[in-house]
């Protein structure tokens, strides 16, 4: 795992069930191992770039997410720590797992880009491909390198530039099959806390000054992924990564692994020093960004979410809520509703609160506001219920 962050894992063991050979993991032992893993069972000490690195990415589509996820995960976190990355070229935001923009550290740019190659041409295969037939995609790509590498251009911008060498092409089809085939990263201001505006891109190669990784394995990014998430089934890496046929890899990793059951049987690979903390260990209330990983990142999502609560997590057009983790398991969602002078956190539980949890959430969300808008001259939580 060289790309990987130093170990942050303490010593941890496991005890086999009784009268079982495989040790089996029940839902609040996924949960407190992942809870470890993300760094939300105490804040970390690691710099923001540490734990970009560890987390092996975060989903980033939308650009402020990332800051609450660093600022709910680490000691002391400032916009600016996170901002400054961005402009130093440190980390950079692409598409990489699942097709979706991640923010991600330059070198697991350079790594996971390779990788995750083939989910980025199955995805443009499907809504794209009748559209560009008879084009070279080669060509376009070719092309749009040259015009991202001239200087960073939006996609309409792109598009539209690549439809007057092929008119016969979308343009969107046209941008869409640039951002397939080169590793496009958004530049700064996008990304930038409190800054907006279009999204413009250059290739990674460019803005980073050296080429993708050549020999990049597929077993570094499974072991990558575990130490994140894990313990995990291979349906839950492939869920994560987008890829398929995953098994094999993990098959020859085996030896190296450990082996366990969830309560349904299904086998979970981990790695042997990653941290597998009592069930029973407190887990403080939390603040999820917007389409966290921790959400999306497996095919049972049960150690994190309950299947009754996934449609108020998740909307239909695709929006992942920001949630709140109550005992370790997402229990509402939250928002901050902002006026000229005011800022008011908004607390929707889906289940009713005792006393403490309530307290609890109620302090950590007033640090939350501190965070998010210092500049508001007045400050309140405010809790609702759906119950």
């Amino acid at each position: 795992m060289s790309r990987s962050t130093p170990n942050v894992f303490p010593e941890a063991s496991v005890v086999p069930i009784k009268g079982d050979t495989s040790p089996v993991l029940g839902k609040r032992e996924l949960n407190r191992a992942l809870l470890a893993r993300q760094l939300l069972l105490r804040r970390s000490s690691l710099s923001a770039l540490e734990a970009i690195g560890h987390l092996a990415g975060m989903q980033a589509q939308v650009p402020n997410p990332p800051y609450f996820g660093l600022w709910t995960r680490l000691k002391d976190f400032r916009q600016e720590d996170l901002s400054q990355l961005y402009m130093e070229h440190k980390v950079v935001r692409i598409a990489l797992m699942r097709s979706t923009i991640h923010l991600v550290t330059s070198d697991d740019c350079l790594f996971l880009r390779p990788l995750i190659q083939p989910v980025l041409e199955r995805g443009f295969k499907g809504p794209y491909g009748r559209k560009l037939a008879g084009a070279d995609i080669d060509a376009v790509a070719d092309a749009g390198r040259a015009l991202v590498e001239e200087r960073p251009r939006t996609f309409h911008e792109l598009g539209k530039l690549l439809h007057e060498a092929w008119p016969e092409s979308g343009a969107d089809a046209l941008s869409a099959a640039v951002r397939t085939y080169v590793p496009l990263v958004q530049v700064p201001p996008r990304g930038l806390w409190g800054e907006s505006g279009a999204a413009a891109h250059t290739s990674a190669e460019a803005w980073l000054g050296r080429p993708l990784t050549s020999d990049a394995s597929a077993e570094e990014l499974v072991c990558r992924y575990l130490a994140a998430f894990g313990p995990a089934t291979v349906k839950d890496i492939q869920v994560w990564s987008g890829l398929t046929k995953l098994r094999e890899t993990v098959d020859r990793l085996r030896p190296r692994l450990l082996t366990f059951r969830d309560e349904r049987g299904n086998e979970l690979f981990d790695l042997p020093d990653a941290p597998r903390p009592d069930p029973n260990t407190p887990a403080p209330p939390r603040f999820l960004g917007e389409f966290d990983n921790m959400l999306l990142s497996y095919d049972d999502r049960s150690r994190i979410i309950a299947d009754e609560y996934r449609p108020l997590v998740f909307t239909e057009n695709g929006i992942i809520r920001a949630a709140i983790l109550v005992d370790g398991f997402v229990r509402g969602i939250w928002k901050i509703e902002r006026s000229k002078s005011e800022a008011v956190l908004v607390i929707e539980s889906f289940a009713p609160l005792t006393a403490l949890q309530t307290a609890e959430l109620a302090e950590e969300g007033a640090k939350l506001l501190d965070f998010a808008a210092p500049d508001a001259g007045s400050r309140d939580v405010r809790f609702v219920s759906r119950t």
